[in-house]
């Protein structure tokens, strides 16, 4: 399997994102869904500079975006969004689409459970239909229950995904598996071959290796369903505001970031990690994932 990453836990200049996973060993970035900040041409260039592919894009639901929202405007503007990031994805050569239907970190709905349904199907056709003639393939990453209330498991998102039709896929986090599977692994096995792309934090959300999975079984079970995607580490690293921390959130000059940017971050439990920190973690999870035999 190959080996990707995110890019929103740390807001750096793309450069320096992909220089990091050239000298680490990964082979490719799951690029954040920002269409409007993303020069394809010029990141492109920089891909081929460091010898990274673009395996896809996720979707970052900030306040706004949302595919279930009771105004219709937002529901068409979140499909116009995705649209773009598609756009972006085909431009940059990528093959996957990860979505995440509603906002993150909305947990009460606003409408009732048919209507929320009828809207996600109506949306996610669209945007699936769209993505197919740009050939890339979606998926629904189902959250676990503090950051959503749709879409918590993975039996959900093939019923919706089955809905939709078109294609469209599931993709699984190993965080939030382990929170709301009964059996994480059998959930891989359920997935089977409509599984898009795999998400790689440990129990605890750290990098692999820092928590307690057994990171050789889930390798196992990737490859007895044939899974041929990558792996695609998306931990997230805490700040520790006791006295127990043994080192600070760190505003360096290489940062650029948006209060949107980092409200997000901040809401996902983590803020503003050194250069060094994150090297550190970025290495620390190719090399226990290859030690495993992935």
């Amino acid at each position: 399997m190959k080996h990707s990453m995110h890019n929103w836990m740390r807001p750096e200049p793309i450069e320096t994102t992909l220089e990091r996973l050239h000298r680490f060993g990964y082979d490719g970035i799951e690029i954040s869904g920002e269409p409007e900040r993303h020069n394809t041409d010029e990141v492109r260039s920089l891909m081929d500079k460091y010898q990274i592919e673009c395996w896809g894009g996720v979707t970052i639901m900030f306040e706004g975006r949302d595919l279930i929202h009771p105004d219709k405007q937002i529901r068409a503007g979140t499909i116009k969004y995705m649209k773009d990031c598609v756009r972006m994805i085909k431009s940059l050569g990528g093959a996957m689409f990860c979505i995440v239907p509603s906002t993150v970190g909305k947990v009460r709905p606003l409408a009732s459970s048919a209507e929320e349904w009828r809207w996600a199907v109506e949306g996610l056709k669209e945007i699936a239909a769209f993505a197919s003639d740009h050939g890339v393939r979606p998926g629904i990453e189902p959250l676990n229950r503090f950051e959503t209330y749709f879409i918590n498991r993975h039996d959900q998102a093939l019923r919706l995904a089955e809905e939709v039709g078109g294609g469209m896929g599931v993709v699984l986090d190993a965080f939030h598996i382990n929170i709301e599977e009964i059996d994480p692994m059998q959930a891989i096995r359920n997935v089977g071959d409509k599984l898009v792309d795999f998400h790689v934090a440990d129990n605890n959300r750290r990098p692999a290796g820092l928590g307690k999975y057994d990171w050789a079984e889930v390798v196992s079970t990737l490859e007895s369903i044939n899974y041929q995607g990558h792996l695609t580490a998306e931990f997230v690293l805490t700040i520790d505001r006791t006295p127990l921390a043994v080192s600070s959130e760190k505003r360096e000059s290489d940062m650029k970031f948006t209060a949107a940017d980092l409200k997000f971050i901040h809401d996902l439990g983590s803020g503003l990690i050194s250069a060094a920190d994150y090297d550190k973690a970025v290495e620390t999870n190719i090399k226990h994932l290859k030690s495993v035999g992935a």
